[in-house]
């Protein structure tokens, strides 16, 4: 088998100007895409699929990019297989003037910035020994990376360069799509999946090597807003009615059990990651998440018992609650269709990747699309510490998701039917 380095002898460099579009997503926008750069990001990909062969490349609406690549000769007949990323980067860390370094890694803290003495700290994040020996890619410790999800693109993009320079390899229709806004749950709003073409999808958005997701959370955002009663303090005994104080008094009464930081692997979670306020007003944004249905009904009520108590100890106070569903979990979906991910599965094989199944702590296009009707699981793209000034990407993982895809390509030919 030919060395990733020469198979996908550009992929890095790929990948490195990627990640320098400012693609950040904003919650707060009612644009689509939210953010202007990830049209520029958008036009580039159209120009750089087309000189691949897909002739077909282009923005759709919202900026979603699709493109696909005819079946090769005497393949017609197969399921359109379809190749899936997102080119938004979180909103959670800082994403403007990212300065990606590729550092061979060793035993010990990893020196991110020496002006501002930033370090990558073993013992932080003990994962990175995995990777002792390893070209990796990090920041200078001030910015996120943006591997998630630019190193999906990059492994997507790799595999449609080697088959350009590869017209041997027998493959079925291959469908490309790039979605905006992944980050901020809105990746998938106008995703045109008959437009797409494909039949079986694979979102390249996960985390490790080796990790293939087929589950996920069930997801939903809640928003509480409290209206207090405003007096001037000196003059406010008996009158005033603090919204910032009822709003950390809701937060408090959430069980610590249930909180994202004392929970792993199928343990869902309430998690409020957003206030603004003032004594007049305060609004709390409440994530919440549980792989099990009726667990995350369960959090939904107990949120709403918990709003309700707040207004009953404060009647003064005009306080609100609505949740809105974000996405479900894909399981069922997949268990539809199980031959989607016995082809992934052997994709692994094929690329020498051992297999680690796990559930997604969040969601993926894949999840929504799974949803609607087109089964798609989610593939490493080999990052990690995502949304973080910490966020890196080990070379040979990144190499590795693009060998998958590639794999993934290959057998399409041999798929005649997914039933």
């Amino acid at each position: 088998m030919e060395k990733c380095q020469q198979k996908f002898p550009n992929l890095v460099s790929q990948f490195l100007q990627y990640v320098k579009f400012e693609t950040q997503s904003c919650r707060e926008s009612q644009d689509e895409p939210s953010s202007p750069n990830q049209l520029k990001m958008a036009e580039f990909l159209v120009e750089e699929l087309k000189s691949y062969g897909l002739e077909d490349a282009h923005i759709g609406k919202g900026g979603v990019v699709y493109a696909s690549l005819d079946a090769a000769k005497g393949f017609e007949d197969c399921p359109a297989i379809g190749l899936i990323a997102h080119m938004d980067t979180s909103p959670d860390a800082p994403a403007v003037n990212i300065k990606p370094q590729i550092i061979q890694v060793e035993t010990g803290d990893v020196l991110l910035n020496p002006e501002k003495q930033i370090y990558f700290r073993e013992n932080d994040f003990p994962e990175i020994k995995k990777y002792v020996g390893q070209e990796v890619i990090f920041t200078d410790g001030t910015t996120l990376l943006g591997a998630d999800d630019k190193a999906g693109v990059a492994a997507i993009t790799a595999c449609m360069a080697y088959l350009k320079d590869h017209p041997e390899v027998t493959h079925a229709k291959i469908c490309v799509a790039f979605t905006p806004d992944e980050e901020i749950a809105k990746g998938t709003v106008n995703f045109d999946i008959p437009r797409f073409g494909a039949d079986y999808a694979y979102t390249f958005d996960g985390g490790e090597i080796g990790t293939l997701e087929t589950e996920n959370f069930n997801a939903a955002t809640a928003m509480v807003t409290i209206k207090g009663v405003v007096v001037h303090p000196g003059l406010s005994k008996g009158k005033m009615v603090n919204s910032i104080k009822l709003a950390s008094r809701l937060i408090g009464a959430f069980p610590e059990e249930q909180a994202p930081e004392t929970t792993e692997g199928y343990e869902g979670f309430i998690h409020p990651n957003k206030i603004e306020g003032t004594v007049a007003e305060t609004s709390v944004r409440i994530l919440i998440r549980d792989h099990n249905k009726e667990k995350f009904e369960a959090k939904k009520t107990l949120l709403k018992d918990l709003t309700r108590k707040l207004a009953e100890e404060e009647s003064r106070a005009d306080i609100s609650l609505t949740i809105k569903d974000s996405y479900e979990n894909m399981r069922p979906y997949l268990e539809k269709t199980p031959k989607v991910m016995e082809i992934v599965r052997e994709a692994y094989r094929q690329a020498g990747i051992p297999i680690s199944e796990e559930p997604i702590r969040g969601g993926t296009d894949g999840a929504r699309l799974s949803v609607r009707g087109l089964p798609c699981p989610n593939v490493f793209t080999g990052g990690l510490n995502y949304h973080s000034v910490y966020e890196c990407i080990p070379i040979p993982s990144l190499e590795a998701a693009a060998e998958v895809a590639l794999s993934l390509v290959k057998l399409s030919a041999e798929v005649k039917t997914l039933k």
